[in-house]
């Protein structure tokens, strides 16, 4: 998770929301990792579960992650809890809940949903302050950032 964090922190100061995750197959070798390119690619897809999905498929040749654990910095908000799922992904870990938009046990739980044909192993809490702090930070960097760059509306006269 320290990794992540770190990795995170880097992605934060190109304007990215710093999260990052890697998933690690049975042996705890690495086949997938992303990072958020939502603001980089115009990509409302870029979310870093995603690309680590998609790249640890590839490197797998298989779309089903039984044995497989995902660690990210941030809980998965649901489109990604319910790829995660769709995925039978064996195990995740994340470091803090999201309780605005969090899809494993922030403001919904899809990994115990009456509907998930697929239950996952979910733990949360490495490193939480650490991933917290970044995150608030950043966010924080975020809205003064906007403030001082406030835009004159259109007025006509």
């Amino acid at each position: 998770m320290e990794r992540l964090l770190n990795r995170a922190e880097k992605l934060g100061k190109v304007g990215e929301v710093p999260v990052c995750a890697i998933i690690l197959d049975k042996n705890g070798k690495c086949i997938g990792h992303g990072s958020n390119q939502r603001e980089r690619n115009h990509d409302p897809l870029g979310h870093a579960e995603l690309i680590a999905l998609r790249q640890a498929a590839l490197i797998k040749g298989d779309w089903r992650f039984n044995d497989c654990l995902l660690i990210v910095t941030l809980e998965p908000c649901p489109m990604c809890a319910g790829a995660l799922i769709q995925a039978r992904m064996g195990q995740v870990i994340f470091a803090t809940h999201d309780f605005k938009r969090g899809g494993l046990g922030g403001t919904i739980n899809l990994a115990n949903h009456k509907s998930a044909h697929h239950h996952m192993v979910v733990h949360s809490g490495i490193k939480e302050k650490e991933a917290r702090s970044q995150l608030e930070g950043w966010f924080k960097q975020q809205r003064k950032a906007s403030r001082g760059n406030l835009e004159v509306p259109y007025q006509t006269n």
